[in-house]
């Protein structure tokens, strides 16, 4: 597809076509979203009252603005920054499989945190030092494994104060002070997230790991669920009473029979269609009781032949009442997912202006590289859009949606297209092996579907932008960092007829996708190889993890007893998983919920990267942007990051792969870790110019988090590392200007 099919350039009405999005009918009001408020009912709090020093609100405030109003640092005196302290939490995996990725609470000098093992931690937040420790794994396992956590909620009324972590599929609830569960919370101090989902998830993956928002007496909470071809859980959003734990209301993602987008489904979707959850967080606009939800994909990611439709309403922002859970408009970013292009970051609330007035806006990004901004209250595009042409699907049972949506402005903050003159230039041995490469998978478009031959995802599985958000400031400059990277998705027939619940099938299905194709692992992921697992684990240690699940790795409960033994015999035997041995066809799920769903799986989530494991696309590799919302323009984008070893033979810094995301301070700085290479830097906001960097214990693949205390601004980054091959850490360090200065 060239630029020609994408057809002439219309501007298309945001309330027309595919997607109508309709106005609430509320009347604008002007409201700051950057103070950070924990709206009790309009009740002003001592939270609210020292908002300004507090970060009491995962990524800083209920808009979800990564902003602080604190100017103690600034770009004359950032250089001057020292570690103030560093916390070990002691339970890091020696075989760098463990992260951190909390953006911590500070409230009242005292900081909330998880450890990579997912124990919940109190710390003097000016000294570092342990005041206590709460592991919800004691005295037992927890379903669906420890996995990851992004943070916690702080809920106050008066005098009654409680944390909100989720652990597994559990919601906890304690006392901040102790430590301890609070008893009269759901069933002795937590909720089992699997209950109250309006359908029979038995044995299904489910894990809370971003941490939920708080509306009143509501904390409205999102999941992460299984995205393969197995049976995977709905993701519908809920609103639990912070009090008793009690489901005070649910919104169907995938929608029953008489409600709004039904028909964008088959007919029995709704009993048997996983994903279209919210795993990335979600944020509240108190003022006008809105909650703006991100969605991701339906389930299976990458072969819809059993959805067809466009699949309302995964990959949309839903604004929904906040009390009641009522739809008031949506956006959909996709039509029927097959690229994994979940919603990857919370959506943050800004205000811009337009012709002299001051419009109340909500702003997500995208793991296309894009930047979408709305009337907060109407779902009104800011900028024009239209829809656009894409190839269609030659999988078999596919039907692909014959349009995409595409914004006019602002421009991609990530590169779309990966064409020879991308390739990359750090050494003419490296250009000539990508080139290769290239030229044998298929020509690369935008919207490319999944195919056998081998399809190029730019940007990657994980952005353009990803799960560490973005960052705006009051002068409404929204900061994104970004990832260049493409990836290769190749697609595979299944295994067929009376080899489907094989031991061969069920790994094909199940696990070939993150071990690869002969159960090598994923270096780059930190994805052990299964080769190893006879030697280490007996029959029943592995029918143990598929029920209970362990780090990452979802539970295979669902499996019939029959399938998880089949599975068991294959990696404990001497057979490999060959791509060859499989024929083409479609499988129907066995009885009890069987894993094999779908006629094709996927070798896996593979970077494209050269010879010496450097990305395939010319640097930049990693970029901080920032964009003006009130014109659509670009006022800086600098690389993040850097390769010493490319750096010692005269490349300029090519940025690096990133996760996690900045921090906007009043003081005029921008704060960010992020990157592979292992170090926080600081930026200034009005120019992008590098003005501090230090060293990290290991990578901060995290948001941080500032905040005062006695008068000293602090920074601190969870340094969890763990990913993109480095090693594991466990420190939380917090820097801070000299004592005295």
């Amino acid at each position: 597809m060239n630029s020609a099919d994408f057809g002439p350039p219309e501007i298309v009405s945001p309330l027309a076509g595919r997607d109508e999005v309709r106005p609430t009918g509320r009347r604008m009001r002007f409201v700051t979203p950057f103070l950070a408020v924990l709206a009790l009912g309009g009740a002003i709090t001592s939270l609210q009252a020292a908002a300004d020093a507090n970060w009491s609100v995962y990524l800083g405030d209920a808009g979800g603005s990564h902003y602080s109003a604190l100017t103690q640092l600034t770009p004359a005196n950032v250089a001057r920054l020292e570690p103030a302290w560093t916390l070990r939490t002691g339970d890091a995996d020696p075989r760098n499989r463990s992260q951190i990725q909390c953006n911590p609470l500070v409230v009242d000098g005292v900081l909330y945190g998880t450890s990579p093992q997912l124990v919940l931690f109190a710390a003097d937040a000016t000294t570092g030092r342990e005041r206590w420790r709460f592991d919800p794994f004691a005295g037992g396992t927890v379903e669906g494994g420890r996995g990851l956590n992004r943070g916690v909620s702080w809920w106050q009324e008066g005098n009654e104060r409680r944390i909100l972590f989720s652990a597994g599929k559990y919601l906890h609830a304690l006392d901040p002070d102790t430590g301890r569960l609070i008893d009269t919370f759901g069933e002795r101090g937590r909720i089992d997230l699997l209950d109250g989902l309006d359908r029979d998830v038995k044995g299904m993956y489910l894990a809370a790991n971003t941490p939920g928002a708080i509306f009143r007496d509501l904390i409205i909470i999102g999941m992460r669920l299984g995205e393969g071809p197995g049976p995977a859980a709905p993701g519908h959003i809920r609103a639990f009473d912070v009090r008793t734990g009690k489901r005070r209301w649910i919104f169907h993602t995938v929608p029953h029979p008489g409600e709004p987008g039904y028909d964008t489904w088959p007919a029995d979707a709704w009993q048997r269609v996983g994903g279209v959850n919210c795993w990335a967080g979600l944020v509240i606009d108190h003022a006008r009781g809105l909650a703006f939800v991100p969605t991701g994909s339906a389930s299976f990611d990458f072969w819809g032949g059993d959805r067809h439709g466009d699949n309302l309403y995964a990959n949309c922002l839903i604004a929904l009442d906040a009390a009641t859970g009522q739809r008031k408009w949506h956006f959909q970013f996709v039509h029927h997912d097959l690229w994994d292009r979940d919603l990857p970051a919370p959506p943050v609330l800004c205000e811009v202006k337009r012709a002299g007035k001051t419009i109340a806006a909500v702003a997500q990004v995208t793991k296309s590289g894009h930047v979408w901004v709305f009337n907060r209250e109407t779902g009104e595009s800011l900028f024009p859009w239209r829809e656009v042409s894409v190839p269609k699907s030659i999988l078999a049972g596919e039907k692909s949606a014959p349009t995409q949506p595409l914004p006019l402005q602002p421009a991609s903050f990530a590169r779309q297209q990966f064409t020879e003159a991308e390739v990359t230039d750090v050494s003419p041995a490296a250009r000539d092996a990508v080139l290769a490469r290239l030229r044998a998978a298929s020509p690369h478009v935008p919207f490319d579907p999944p195919s056998e031959r081998g399809t190029i995802i730019l940007p990657g599985f994980d952005g353009g932008a990803e799960w560490g958000g973005v960052a705006v400031d009051p002068r409404g400059v929204l900061y994104v960092n970004a990832n260049e990277m493409a990836w290769i998705l190749t697609m595979v027939p299944a295994k067929t007829g009376a080899k489907a619940g094989s031991g061969a099938a069920l790994y094909q299905q199940l696990c070939m996708s993150c071990h690869g194709v002969n159960r090598e692992g994923n270096a780059a992921q930190n994805i052990p190889p299964l080769g190893p697992v006879a030697q280490k684990l007996k029959a029943e240690e592995i029918l143990a993890l598929f029920a209970t699940g362990k780090g990452v790795m979802p539970s295979f409960g669902f499996l019939p007893d029959e399938q998880k033994r089949a599975l068991a015999d294959f990696l404990l035997g001497t057979g490999v998983a060959r791509v060859g041995d499989t024929a083409a066809g479609k499988v129907e799920p066995t009885g009890g919920g069987g894993a094999v769903r779908s006629p094709y799986a996927t070798t896996g989530y593979n970077r494209f990267l050269d010879p010496d494991g450097y990305p395939a696309l010319r640097p930049p590799w990693g970029t901080l942007n920032a964009v003006d919302l009130n014109t659509g323009e670009y006022l800086w984008k600098k690389p993040l990051g850097e390769f010493a070893a490319l750096t010692a033979q005269g490349i300029p810094p090519t940025g690096t792969e990133n996760y996690g995301g900045p921090v906007v301070t009043a003081g005029g700085v921008l704060f960010i870790a992020a990157t592979k290479d292992e170090k926080i830097r600081a930026f200034d906001v009005k120019t992008g110019e590098k003005l501090w960097e230090a060293p990290l214990p290991a990578g901060g693949y995290a948001t941080p988090a500032t905040y005062a205390v006695g008068g000293r601004q602090y920074v601190v980054i969870a340094c969890g590392g763990g990913k993109m091959g480095t090693k594991s850490g466990d420190a939380y360090v917090a820097f801070a200007l000299p004592s005295g200065q």
